[in-house]
């Protein structure tokens, strides 16, 4: 697992503000915590009677998604909605591409629809990233996953959920829990809570699924599942990328379980007002006991209520980016 170019550059325009957003890779707490403060100024939308702000009226969002994802695409697209933005949601994985488009044709097709932002999600590490480099300068990227590489809404929306159930993160011991090697949501968050001053992040995985080089990550690496839970504020189980996995890397889904299964009892050895995290889909008696995921410590589903503000504050700070580095360049047969 090592690190990529900070994608940073890319990411902002001339002015620090998000332009596209691919992954938390080199950017500052600064931004992090903006999007943190607009995602819980969005919060209160959900409630409301009329769900929308006028954010993105007239805008187009289009989902490409190149990898199946009901649950990341769904809140994408209520996000866009409720941001009053024109959605399209293209499957790309059972269309042009399985007819041999190349990812660059696709590109091409889709700036031809005139969209003003697309979010991308695809199975090779930096395709978003790729795009971002390619595309017309006046379209925002967004990057729903990628690979093993990036998830950053879904590292964003658990540490929105982190900060609204423990608030400051400089106190915290957060434990990421599984299947680190093939896990994209673990980069992103291993990111995201060393940019905002977590001293305490741990990873705790059998060997087999533990990448080389974490270490630079900042965190403290575990094989022993009791000895890493000691006394942490916060759990975040795994889903085991079983499609991503060469053979042998596990012996069974029950000696997993067995080992590092989060069960009620393992859940003792954490601070008895720890949370339970998830990021979904669960599978259940392989990774986390149903009595934890549906326990009284779990917010699991406050993840994906947090999921939607994240999207939306992404997707108009980005908009908000491009509109004002389009601002900064001169008009056409004025000097540069």
């Amino acid at each position: 697992m090592t690190p990529i170019a900070s994608q940073r550059p890319l990411q902002l325009n001339d002015q620090g503000q998000l332009r596209h957003f691919l992954s938390l890779d080199g950017l500052p707490r600064e931004l992090l915590t903006e999007i943190l403060d607009t995602a819980d100024s969005f919060l209160e939308v959900g409630a409301r009677a009329v769900k929308k702000v006028p954010l993105l009226r007239g805008k187009t969002v289009c989902n490409v998604f190149f990898e199946n994802s009901t649950r990341t695409r769904t809140t994408f697209e209520l996000a866009a909605q409720r941001l009053s933005a024109d959605v399209i949601t293209l499957n790309v994985s059972t269309s042009s591409t399985s007819k041999g488009e190349t990812l660059f044709d696709t590109l091409r097709n889709l700036e031809a629809m005139a969209a003003d932002m697309f979010v991308v999600r695809h199975a090779d590490s930096g395709a978003a990233h790729f795009i971002a480099e390619h595309v017309c300068p006046e379209v925002a990227i967004i990057n729903g996953g990628d690979g093993r590489h990036a998830h950053p809404t879904q590292g964003m929306l658990d540490m929105l959920t982190i900060r609204r159930h423990k608030g400051d993160f400089s106190q915290l011991s957060v434990a990421i829990v599984g299947d680190i090697l093939h896990s994209r949501v673990a980069r992103s968050n291993m990111l995201a809570l060393q940019t905002l001053g977590c001293p305490d992040i741990r990873v705790i995985a059998p060997k087999t699924l533990l990448p080389v080089g974490i270490e630079q990550y900042g965190v403290r690496v575990f094989t022993d599942l009791a000895a890493g839970l000691k006394d942490v504020d916060v759990v975040i189980m795994l889903r085991l990328q079983k499609e991503r996995m060469a053979g042998g890397l596990l012996p069974s889904e029950g000696e997993f379980y067995r080992l590092y299964g989060l069960t009620e009892q393992r859940l003792k050895l954490a601070r008895t007002d720890a949370i339970v995290m998830h990021p979904g889909p669960i599978n259940r008696g392989v990774e986390i006991e149903s009595a934890v995921a549906d326990g009284p410590q779990s917010v699991i589903l406050n993840q994906v209520t947090y999921g939607i503000a994240i999207r939306m504050a992404v997707m108009s700070m980005a908009m908000s980016g491009q509109n004002a580095q389009r601002q900064l360049k001169p008009a056409a047969g004025e000097p540069n």
